[in-house]
């Protein structure tokens, strides 16, 4: 059974259905840096704009033939990030840029918008993505009327009334734990895995090849500075819980906010062939999900269920998976509810180890899955991308890889 023609758009005259096949061509990204750390001075935007120009150069495609600029960020002081950016990386006045937020699952949301347009036949080229700089986030207030407009500052923001509840993400991977029966032991083993992947991938030169060095004061940026190599099971077994008296939660098997932005091409599949693609990601399918906001750490495992119901595909007939590390307890509670084996996901590490730029996670997992399947997929193979979202929320996207004809 082919799952490229599944669902697929209506045909208009003169349009061949290759013209309206979404895929993924190439992709590009920043280091990621820990908050604070070698990226802290550098804003959202210029983090983006030299990664942006990277995708065009690498493509060969002409700027102004950009469709359109689709970005996702989670925590930035509002505007339009991606157009500031794209016309500071020298796009045409006439390249449009938008920016959309569905939290960590920004980056993944703005390229499914953009698969989506191109099976639309809205357009057939797109540079898409997300971008964070948790850095230089702006702080945030609210105006209280009752100090005439004195700021109210606040760390986070709502994401559900209080009548169902709105915990902490810390508290809620905590309670997944526990509801899911994920142990201590498996989170550690499972961040241990996250870190020894991460490295071995950078040691092989992976990420090096995908990386667009930053500039700072202090020097171009250009390795990540997440994955430890020195990390043993004895390390982690000292780490405290953070959230709760007893928990299994802790600093070593959870993510740390990161900063970087990851870009994809999007293109149909005719154009691509056009280009002489060396092989690519087909967009087959993707759906959103939602859940209690108390566990909302298996948001993603109820959106890939959901997709395997709507496609017909069963996690046994996966290559890889990819998703979002945000909580070592999440993660494994939704590859369990998924029947997805652990050895199958995040096969060169995930955000554990990298870190978690929130805006720009959900198209690392894109990246990833190209990165891999361009390593040694075979003609045909599915993978699955997915997380879990503030909120009680989750989204998955299925592909499928073509090798070059």
């Amino acid at each position: 059974m082919s799952f490229a023609s599944a669902d697929p758009p209506r045909a208009r005259q003169g349009i061949h259905q290759d013209d309206r096949q979404p895929v993924i061509l190439l992709g590009r990204r920043t280091a990621f840096a820990r908050r604070n750390g070698a990226l802290r001075g550098v804003t959202a935007a210029d983090l983006l704009a030299p990664v942006l120009a990277a995708v065009l150069a690498d493509s060969g495609l002409a700027a102004a033939d950009v469709d359109d600029v689709i970005i996702g960020n989670a925590v930035g002081g509002g505007g339009n990030v991606a157009r500031l950016a794209l016309l500071s990386a020298g796009l045409p006045l006439a390249v449009p840029g938008v920016t959309i937020d569905r939290q960590c699952g920004s980056g993944l949301e703005a390229i499914i918008l953009a698969c989506r347009l191109v099976q639309a036949g809205a357009g057939s080229l797109y540079l898409a993505g997300g971008v964070e700089s948790t850095s230089t986030a702006p702080l945030r207030a609210h105006r209280l009327s009752s100090t005439d407009g004195a700021p109210d500052f606040y760390d986070r923001v709502r994401f559900s009334p209080d009548d169902i509840g709105d915990p902490d993400m810390g508290v809620a991977a905590e309670t997944v734990a526990a509801v899911y029966g994920v142990d201590r032991g498996r989170q550690d083993s499972f961040a241990l895995r996250s870190h020894r992947l991460a490295g071995e991938a950078r040691e092989a030169g992976v990420f090096a090849a995908e990386i667009v060095d930053v500039g700072t004061t202090k020097g171009p940026v250009s390795a990540d500075s997440g994955p430890r190599s020195a990390l043993t099971p004895s390390l982690l077994a000292r780490f405290p819980p953070v959230f709760a008296a007893g928990g299994s939660v802790t600093a070593g098997n959870s993510c740390g906010d990161a900063d970087g932005a990851v870009v994809v091409v999007v293109t149909s599949r005719a154009r691509a062939a056009a280009l002489g693609a060396s092989g690519h990601l087909v967009f087959v399918d993707a759906v959103p999900a939602g859940v209690d906001p108390n566990l909302l750490g298996v948001g993603g495992a109820a959106a890939g269920l959901k997709l395997f119901a709507r496609t017909g595909i069963t996690a046994g007939q996966l290559g890889r998976v990819e998703f979002t590390e945000a909580f070592a307890s999440q993660t494994l509670a939704s590859l369990d509810q998924m029947a997805i084996p652990v050895e199958r996901a995040n096969q060169q590490g995930g955000a554990i180890a990298l870190g978690h730029p929130y805006g720009a996670s959900g198209a690392q997992l894109v990246l990833r899955l190209l990165s891999q399947c361009r390593a040694g997929a075979s003609a045909g193979e599915l993978s699955l991308s997915a997380l879990s979202i503030a909120g009680g929320l989750g989204l998955a996207a299925l592909w499928r890889w073509e090798a070059a004809a």
